[in-house]
């Protein structure tokens, strides 16, 4: 399966773009995906519809939004954009605006661009390389930090734009790295604390194999970026041979509840999902394994 640097062109970045509201934001990745040949003028349309059907559900992180549909005739080949904005913009999201990264993803199936998106969740995982990609001068450093070839830190510099907007990056980035440190060590003692009470619930789950599904709108791209990060979580507890998790669409969901102990999803989404018999869990930040591994918490009790 293809990686984010070998689904992202150079040509399909974009640095320090202006765009007046969402819809224009969406309509500048999707350009980029058109000219490189990922999709044609109608995937855009679709983009930008799928979030006025499901609502902001693709801002799944602070400040960064995966815009993307279903696979479609307007999709030629499994692709990616990267747009930076000179300025955020909001998508009307309760936590997570305003978003000053959109990221174009055009998936042929649901296979294909898995192994992208895994890569994409774990370097936007660690604040260090998320500030860095954030920060990147220009398209070629910013595609060797993804692709692991310059190390954060190797690729910012002054990117025209960054001075005349908000602070909005920095700010973020900072209170990331202040956070990080302050989490870190809450969670070593928190992992002391439920360490006990971990194992006594995986000698318990290991009995048999249970499935969380993660949802979204379509089941390929949010869904599969969630996926990831509590997959993360599984390695990190030793319970990826006890949990299985799959992503999935809504109306799939609806009818795979009964084989899964939780759903994880997005607050738009859990919307859609409020009937179903099993525990919802709402995930803000999508990129956060500590979030992820306090609703894996409360959902075994540990």
């Amino acid at each position: 399966m293809a990686t984010v640097s070998e689904l992202l062109p150079e040509d399909a970045v974009r640095l320090d773009a202006a765009a007046g509201d969402w819809r224009e934001a969406i309509r500048l990745a999707g350009e980029l995906m058109t000219r490189t040949g990922t999709g044609t003028a109608d995937y855009t349309a679709e983009m930008i519809r799928n979030v006025e059907e499901n609502g902001p559900y693709i801002v799944i992180a602070p400040g960064f939004a995966l815009a993307h549909a279903r696979p479609s005739p307007a999709v030629l080949r499994t692709g990616m954009s990267w747009v930076r904005l000179a300025r955020p913009v909001e998508f009307g999201h309760e936590t997570n605006d305003p978003v000053d990264l959109v990221v174009g993803l055009a998936a042929e199936d649901k296979g294909a661009h898995q192994a992208a998106l895994a890569e994409l969740a774990r370097l936007l995982a660690d604040p260090a390389t998320e500030r860095a990609l954030r920060e990147a001068s220009g398209p070629e450093a910013l595609l060797a930090l993804l692709s692991g070839t310059q190390a954060p830190g190797e690729a910012t510099g002054n990117a025209t734009g960054n001075a005349a907007g908000d602070g909005t990056a920095d700010d973020r980035a900072d209170q990331a790295d202040q956070a990080d440190q302050a989490e870190g060590s809450e969670q070593d003692s928190r992992d002391d604390r439920s360490e006990r009470s971990r194992a006594s619930a995986s000698a318990s789950v290991s009995a048999s194999v249970h499935k969380i599904l993660t949802v979204c709108g379509n089941g390929l791209g949010t869904s599969l970026f969630l996926k990831n990060t509590l997959e993360q979580v599984l390695a990190r507890w030793g319970w990826t041979s006890h949990v299985t998790v799959e992503a999935t669409d809504t109306v799939s969901a609806k009818g795979k509840a009964g084989e899964a102990v939780a759903v994880f999803t997005s607050r738009e989404i859990a919307a859609a999902l409020a009937e179903l018999s099993v525990p919802v869990r709402v995930i803000e930040d999508f990129t956060s394994t500590a979030e992820v591994d306090g609703a894996l918490r409360d959902t075994y009790d540990v």
